[in-house]
């Protein structure tokens, strides 16, 4: 969304706040409380709905269908949008590295995003005649802040910055964009004298943790479940 929220009198843009958040969060997989508020109007989930207009070409999704996908990247574009400050979640592919998450290391939250995004497309049907992923951008930041205090909301949100700033080998941050945009340059296993001079700006790195030999050989589970069980700290209480 890229209206202006107030804090104190000062005007501070909704993705300069996630920005900072993600300073904090970047490559975390903590799950958020997963309870939904049902938004009025919600209609049970379906698949694709008659006249919604046909996805872009993707990857193949691993747990999400076509028209949870289209809502949910219309969500997370909003959240972070592509602007004249820099590429959003969007280009990071953030729904994908959620998409991957909810088949692993995030399927307790499976149910929350299948009732979730039914019930923010049903709410847009209701007030706003189409679905989410079809509504100008004007409508789709009126239908988010209708939600903004609901559980399912800060769980997207959440999500939305973990994959736009997450390590790439989860599935987001594509191109390295959300680290660019938050000037990490990325891990360094040896850092020379004027790296660490104050003001320094280190030259990107543009590489995954695990492209490290130190790393790569206990590389966890990809954010798809690979590898088998999921560790129990990862699951949602």
């Amino acid at each position: 969304m890229s209206s202006d929220d107030h804090d104190d009198g000062r005007a501070f843009s909704r993705r300069v706040l996630l920005t900072r958040a993600a300073l904090f969060s970047a490559g975390a997989i903590v799950p958020a409380e997963m309870l939904v508020r049902r938004v009025p109007g919600q209609a049970a989930a379906g698949g694709t709905a008659a006249g919604q207009a046909p996805a872009a070409a993707r990857e193949p999704l691993d747990t999400l269908t076509a028209a949870e996908a289209a809502t949910l990247e219309a969500i997370a574009a909003r959240l972070i949008p592509t602007d004249g400050n820099g590429p959003g979640a969007a280009d990071a592919r953030a729904a994908r590295y959620i998409d991957r998450a909810l088949g692993g290391a995030l399927a307790d939250a499976r149910e929350a995003y299948r009732a979730g995004l039914a019930a923010v497309d049903a709410y847009a049907r209701a007030s706003k005649s189409a679905p989410f992923a079809q509504l100008s951008a004007a409508d789709q930041d009126a239908v988010l802040t209708e939600m903004e205090s609901t559980p399912f909301f800060t769980v997207v949100r959440t999500h939305t910055i973990q994959g736009t700033f997450c390590d790439p080998y989860y599935g987001g941050n594509a191109n390295f964009v959300g680290w660019d945009l938050i000037g990490y340059p990325g891990i360094r296993l040896a850092v020379t004298a004027d790296q660490q001079r104050l003001g320094a700006r280190p030259a990107p790195t543009h590489r995954s943790a695990y492209d490290h030999a130190m790393f790569s050989k206990k590389r966890p589970a990809r954010a798809s479940g690979e590898g088998g069980r999921r560790p129990a700290s990862w699951r949602l209480t």
